[in-house]
């Protein structure tokens, strides 16, 4: 017997409305440029906090993030194109295009470009969770900060 249900509803019309939300190919990266960037494809504004899937572009070569977990959301990684390697806590496998991984909460991950080509993926997190200040600062964040800032965007490294 199945005991998994629909959620509850969120929309209570009657007659449905047009909301939906269009993103042409053609559209630059929100971060970082073409070739190696972060295209918001849903955020989790835009979703209504149900989950915020992303668009990776790496270059040969791209570091990603070291392993980490996240308490409040879950992560799957969908490789579009390119080899990207990524970590399931227990080891790396080289995934290429068609290869899926789903992280739930508190699962460590990681994931990187190690091949001479360029890759590409999709991210999606859920619930949705703010994450575009998280890609957007990063870079920025001074040294002696940069522990507060990851524990407030749910991302602990070990």
């Amino acid at each position: 017997m199945n005991t998994l249900s629909y959620p509850e509803e969120v929309y209570f019309g009657e007659e449905g409305e047009v909301s939906a939300t269009y993103r042409p190919a053609t559209t630059p990266p929100e971060v970082g440029r073409e070739g190696d960037g972060i295209h918001y494809l849903a955020t989790t504004e835009t979703t209504r906090g149900e989950f915020g899937l992303y668009r990776v572009m790496m270059k040969p070569r791209a570091k990603g993030p070291s392993t980490h977990f996240h308490k409040t959301i879950s992560e799957s990684f969908f490789v579009l194109s390119g080899a990207v390697q990524l970590y399931d806590g227990e080891k790396w496998t080289e995934a290429g295009p068609g290869d899926f991984l789903y992280v739930p909460q508190g699962g460590l991950h990681a994931f990187h470009n190690g091949s001479d080509a360029p890759a590409e993926m999709l991210l999606l997190f859920t619930p949705g969770a703010p994450r575009e200040e998280y890609f957007e600062k990063l870079s920025q964040v001074a040294q002696e900060d940069l522990t507060a800032f990851r524990v407030k965007h749910d991302s602990y490294f070990v």
